[in-house]
């Protein structure tokens, strides 16, 4: 019989119960082999694992046991094992799931440690990146930032998150449209402008990407921002200066040289004024050229420092440029003074709107600015003198600006900038109370048709003073186109206007006939006396025609370029040229001219060469024959300023006139015949050769005035005082009065309208 051992000595109850189960069990177990026993142990194996029992403990209690049961029988080896590895089955599986957690531990904590190293490392490679680096949430607000974006925006961490419109912002619109292409597009490139922490204004580089998680629905953006503020301002420069190239090349005067100067500085280098000063060879204040405020017109308007500061700068070598006014020494500046040239004779100064710091870059733009500012104005120098060359030239071919009255001429050449073309014209008095009256049209245009216009103008104003009748000097004028290059199949209208016999006499030579009013009820065209183009072979002698003058008719001669049109049938255009004429009649003859300029303008301008005569039949001469009475006088005076006024002589020539006529016929009614009947005076009063002319004659007895008239006789000086001649011829036949007024001289600048 087998004994039941119990387990050793325990302070724990529990335990002393589990021993001792344990020992019943491995007993049985060892003795009868039944499978109910190692179900026991499996349980005790259980128990041991949530009662939390020492394995070495069980182990030990095991092997005391078996001991004692092989001392009372004999058992299977195997048993004993057997029972004790199905108790420790339980066990088993903890400790290897225990095993298994702490592997999974260190795994974890080795991963977490790495997780950790890694944002370590990716903090360290992010705050060493030169660029601006910054994560944002899905709303757009900054949550992380690195420490290149802070030195660049001045905005650090501790403001985080940012959000939007951020504070750096300088366009708030532009930065909401940039948010909203973002979020259409998922990435933004660009380049903008920022303001600083510290309200300086800087260029950065931004590229923006949205990353999304393993949720679709959630998404952040990373960016960088880089600091591109010398880069825009090189190139910001660089544009600034091809502006200012392109501005400059078309100038044509230093005026316009400032004035683009100015255009590309004042944001720039906030610029309130520009000056070009420039000293003459000789002695006298230099001339000062202006752009901006405040504007100063001579030398001595300018502070006296800057005179000082411009005067002292002419000793400076060329293209020094330096900075001027304020407290150099602190870094700031009033402006820029350079000499510009190497004769030294022009200085040209950057003034600021106020007082400044300067920047490398500033400096850089300054020197660029006045290194364009001296060749511009190096150009627009030789230009001028060129151009006041060309001027005299082209001037010297037109004719004298004072012409005979009753006439008007304009001139518009279609080439700018030149003041001439292929078309001519002539006014002159040519003896006998003739005037002789030219239109010309050369073929071609601009200075190449100028120069045979002037040759043909020429030679035609010599013809015409040698009194030949207009179709021998067109016969002439022939031979001179055959020797003239480029004179072959000009056209030109060639007439005389004979004042005395109120005769027109011409001839055309292939040229647009002219217009005449004559107050009938349609304006003639004078397509008579019309023969081939200059140079042009002709079996016949050239035509001559005449027309009859009435005081007051208007002729007017023109080229082609006033009525030809690509849209418009040429007779319609003359017929419009000849409805103005009609229609401004009764205008002055200045005036008559302006209208038929504006008319007859296409709407985009002249595109040909034009130039127009208008002349202006003076009324008949005056001739007052009536009795010398004082009651006569008041008529006489009317009729005579009727006269003048037909003649569009105004005040205060008009009234002179009338003033020493009426003297001159008061003498007349109060001295002429004194003691005898009263006999009759005679007022005669002509306008030739660019004077009013006037007579006063009676057929009574001459007076001679006193050596002390005293408060009378005052006439005759009166008279002589105010008529620029007098002529008194005092006979016992009569007495003559002879007066002159000198007209005003029509002068005409002719040059093309501003606008052209």
């Amino acid at each position: 019989m087998v004994r039941q051992e119990k387990a050793g000595p325990t302070d724990d109850p529990a335990a002393g119960d589990f021993y001792a189960q344990y020992a019943a069990a491995l007993t049985e177990y060892v003795c009868s082999g039944a499978e109910t026993s190692l179900a026991v142990g499996h349980e005790l194996g259980r128990r041991a694992l949530g009662e939390r029992m020492s394995i070495l403990e069980i182990i030990e209690n095991h092997a005391r046991l078996v001991v004692k049961i092989k001392q009372d029988m004999a058992i299977d080896p195997d048993a004993p094992l057997q029972f004790l590895l199905q108790v420790l089955a339980a066990l088993d599986v903890a400790t290897r799931g225990f095993l298994d957690g702490a592997r999974r531990y260190e795994q974890q904590r080795a991963r977490a440690e790495d997780l950790a190293d890694r944002d370590e490392f990716r903090d360290a490679l992010v705050n060493s990146l030169q660029e601006g680096f910054y994560v944002a949430d899905h709303t757009g607000a900054i949550v992380e930032i690195n420490e290149a974006f802070v030195d660049i925006t001045g905005y650090d961490p501790d403001g985080l998150p940012y959000r939007a419109p951020y504070p750096w912002v300088t366009d708030e619109t532009a930065t909401n449209q940039r948010l909203s292409a973002l979020r259409e597009h998922g990435s933004i490139a660009t380049d903008t402008a920022i303001r600083h922490r510290d309200g300086t204004v800087r260029w950065v580089a931004i590229s923006i990407n949205a990353v999304r998680g393993q949720r679709t629905d959630y998404y952040a953006y990373v960016g960088t921002i880089r600091d591109v503020t010398a880069t825009h301002a090189v190139a910001e420069r660089e544009r600034a200066v091809a502006r200012l190239a392109t501005a400059v090349s078309v100038a044509r005067n230093v005026d316009e040289v400032l004035s683009a100067a100015l255009t590309q500085s004042r944001s720039r280098l906030d610029t309130q004024r520009l000056l070009a000063v420039v000293w003459p060879q000789g002695e006298g204040d230099p001339v000062v050229h202006t752009a901006g405020e405040p504007a100063v017109s001579n030398w001595r308007d300018l502070d006296e420092d800057w005179r000082r500061t411009l005067d002292d700068a002419r000793d400076w070598l060329p293209l020094t440029v330096t900075p001027v006014g304020a407290a150099p020494s602190e870094g700031t500046t009033r402006g820029f003074v350079a000499v510009t040239s190497g004769a030294r004779d022009v200085v040209v100064c950057l003034e600021h709107r106020i007082p400044r710091r300067v920047s490398d870059e500033d400096r850089q733009l300054v020197m660029a600015l006045f290194g364009h500012i001296s060749l511009a104005m190096q150009h627009v120098r030789q230009f001028e003198i060129a151009r006041e060359t060309s001027l005299t030239l082209q001037r010297s071919l037109l004719p004298a600006t004072t012409l005979p009255v009753g006439c008007a001429v304009r001139y518009e050449p279609a080439v700018a900038p030149l003041e001439v073309g292929g078309d001519f014209y002539d006014v002159l008095p040519i003896g006998g109370n003739r005037i002789g009256i030219i239109v010309g049209d050369c073929v071609g245009r601009g200075l190449a048709a100028a120069a045979v216009m002037g040759q043909l103008r020429a030679s035609t104003r010599a013809l015409l003073l040698t009194s030949a009748e207009p179709a021998r000097v067109l016969e002439q004028l022939d031979s001179v186109a055959e020797l003239i290059p480029d004179a072959f199949c000009a056209t030109v209208f060639v007439a005389v206007a004979d004042l005395d016999s109120q005769t027109l006499h011409y001839s055309s030579a292939g040229h647009v006939p002219p217009v005449l009013d004559s107050g009938a009820e349609r304006p003639e065209l004078l397509t008579d006396g019309h023969s081939v183009p200059l140079a042009v072979h002709r079996d016949e002698p050239r035509p001559q025609a005449s027309r009859s003058l009435t005081a007051g008719s208007t002729l007017l001669l023109y080229t082609d370029g006033l009525v030809e049109r690509r849209d418009k049938a040429i007779d319609e255009q003359i017929d419009r040229a000849a409805e103005v004429v009609s229609e401004t009649v009764d205008l002055p003859v200045e005036a008559v001219a302006d209208e038929i300029l504006r008319r007859l303008a296409p709407e985009g301008g002249y595109d040909d060469d034009v130039a127009i005569v208008v002349y202006r039949c003076p009324p008949s001469a005056l001739l007052i024959d009536d009795e010398a009475a004082p009651r006569l006088l008041s008529d006489v005076r009317h009729r005579l300023a009727d006269w003048l006024r037909t003649h569009h002589v105004e005040s205060p020539l008009a009234d002179d006139i009338i003033l020493v006529v009426n003297e001159a016929c008061s003498n007349c009614v109060e001295h002429a015949y004194r003691g005898q009947d009263s006999g009759r005076m005679r007022v005669e009063a002509e306008v030739r050769d660019g004077e009013v002319r006037v007579g006063v004659v009676d057929s009574g007895s001459w007076k001679t005035p006193p050596a002390d008239p005293g408060t009378r006789g005052r006439g005759l000086p009166l008279i002589s005082s105010v008529s620029d001649h007098v002529d008194v011829v005092g006979t016992d036949d009569g007495t003559s009065v002879q007066m002159s007024f000198r007209l005003p001289t029509t002068e005409r600048l002719l040059s093309a309208p501003a606008s052209r």
